[in-house]
């Protein structure tokens, strides 16, 4: 059930899947609109969640080759769950699996809740923590693109395939929300994830992507260049990066030349332009792993 992955570093210097992406629909604008730590929040945004997989039960086919957005759908099991929390305003910003188990808050089988991301590991001799994963919809069962055969199902955790090869949890709601009142690094994040669904962006570079996130809250970067941008603002480690923040990367080992920059969207995502158009990612992805030179925080406050 392990969705084949291939990253490559384009031209655009950004790693991206070998996967074939179909008619691809525009997700919602992931406006600061929910309360961070509010249970209530988190709740309504599961049950959402579930809404839209129930409701694509029946119309979507498994595809480990195939990521198409439109019907007829068809996901791998990652695929899936990027789609629904998409289309539910949560950015994943990955479908891999083994990406999503770093994000959110890790959570004991006992204390499941809706929305909570559920992994298995039936190949325990690789070096993948997991090779397939589900959402949590209550009552000790998950809903998932399982298989060829069953497509999208809801399952038991009993049964055994789930029980013996059950390999953690993680919290990503409300992890993954906006604050309520938005922070200034959230009001940050929602326009940098607006330009996804705008016209502008198309004529954005880098550079001016960046400027435009930044001058469409207030702020004035005054760089034409992500190596000026590079100077502006305050030194912030990797370790401490907060939504808001612009992270540079180069694109050779060891140069301390920029080359890309991104805004940092909270829990290790990356929004930013590229020749592909504005796209959301994962640090972990191994490019921007080796290719990360720095980060500033321009956001007074932040």
């Amino acid at each position: 059930m392990k969705k084949q992955i291939v990253t490559a570093a384009l031209a655009s210097m950004v790693a991206l899947s070998s996967m074939t992406v179909a008619g691809i629909e525009e997700p919602k604008v992931y406006a600061a609109t929910n309360v961070q730590n509010n249970q209530a929040a988190v709740e309504a945004k599961a049950d959402q969640l579930i809404s839209r997989a129930k409701g694509l039960i029946g119309k979507a086919t498994y595809s480990t080759e195939v990521y198409k957005k439109t019907a007829p759908y068809k996901f791998s099991c990652a695929t899936f769950l990027n789609y629904i929390f998409e289309k539910e305003g949560v950015d994943l910003a990955t479908y891999n699996e083994n990406y999503m188990l770093k994000q959110g808050t890790a959570v004991s089988k006992a204390n499941l809740q809706k929305g909570d991301l559920v992994f298995f590991d039936s190949t325990p001799g690789n070096s993948d923590p997991a090779n397939h994963v589900g959402m949590y919809i209550g009552d000790n069962k998950i809903i998932h693109m399982a298989d060829s055969k069953q497509n999208i199902v809801i399952s038991d955790l009993s049964k055994a395939y789930y029980r013996d090869n059950y390999a953690g949890a993680r919290r990503v709601l409300p992890t993954l929300m906006s604050a309520s009142p938005a922070t200034k690094g959230d009001k940050v994040v929602a326009s940098a994830y607006s330009l996804k669904n705008s016209s502008q962006s198309s004529s954005l570079t880098n550079a001016s992507f960046v400027n435009r996130v930044f001058q469409n809250n207030g702020v004035q970067l005054g760089a034409a260049t992500v190596s000026e941008q590079m100077k502006k603002g305050t030194y912030v480690s990797r370790s401490q990066l907060k939504k808001g923040d612009i992270v540079f990367f180069n694109s050779t080992k060891g140069s301390t030349k920029p080359t890309m920059a991104a805004i940092y969207a909270g829990d290790h995502r990356l929004v930013m332009k590229t020749s592909e158009g504005v796209s959301s990612r994962v640090i972990f992805v191994d490019w921007y792993d080796q290719h990360y030179l720095t980060a500033r925080r321009v956001l007074a406050g932040n």
